[in-house]
């Protein structure tokens, strides 16, 4: 079988940190969307979604043997990036993760759990990542019967209404602490994360 990819979405503007990007971020002397990509590659071939260069997060990302698909519509929001990804997808991929670029909690090993529950002999269709309580959250994988839902989506909605309109064929993996909801969208979100890792 073919492997399962890692569609890593990072064309976002990050709005809500004002002037900064947040996936720019220095965490631990690298960019956050380089510590992302670089947790992410154990575990899987990745597609990057960015956008168009030239722009720093090209840089943050040099050297790595990552996939790169810019996305000149990334204004729209979330689902360009993830129609851009989903599209350079290779031929009979069985399956696709999404991960978005500022969940800074997330581990190698979250990813390789959440992959490792992926069992296609079952009606399920979505393999979601969820909080130690069990709140669902990230990372989220799809079944490639599922892509043209994908491919039609629009706006900055995310695969909400795919995963709604799933949600009898989901199934929830849990992983340590908040590493499935703990994402990183403004100043303040930093400075508090930051605080706690000290």
């Amino acid at each position: 079988m073919k492997p399962i990819p890692i569609l890593l979405l990072a064309a976002g503007r990050s709005r809500r940190m004002g002037r900064a990007d947040k996936l720019m971020q220095e965490i631990d002397g690298m960019p956050l969307l380089r510590r992302t990509a670089l947790r992410a590659l154990k575990v899987a071939p990745v597609i990057v979604a960015v956008p168009p260069a030239p722009h720093p997060r090209h840089d943050a990302l040099a050297g790595l043997p990552v996939d790169i698909v810019e996305v000149p519509d990334a204004d729209e929001g979330m689902n360009a990036s993830l129609r851009r990804a989903v599209s350079a997808l290779p031929d009979e991929t069985p399956a696709a993760m999404v991960l978005l670029a500022d969940l800074p909690d997330l581990t190698s090993d979250d990813l390789t759990l959440v992959l490792g529950a992926i069992d296609f002999s079952t009606k399920n269709l979505i393999w979601r990542g969820a909080t130690a309580s069990g709140h669902p959250g990230h990372p989220v994988v799809f079944h490639r019967a599922l892509f043209p839902a994908l491919l039609e989506l629009t706006g900055d909605t995310g695969a909400q209404s795919v995963v709604q309109a799933h949600h009898e064929r989901l199934v929830l993996i849990p992983l340590p602490g908040a590493h499935a909801r703990t994402d990183l969208d403004t100043p303040e979100a930093w400075a508090n994360w930051r605080a706690k890792r000290q």
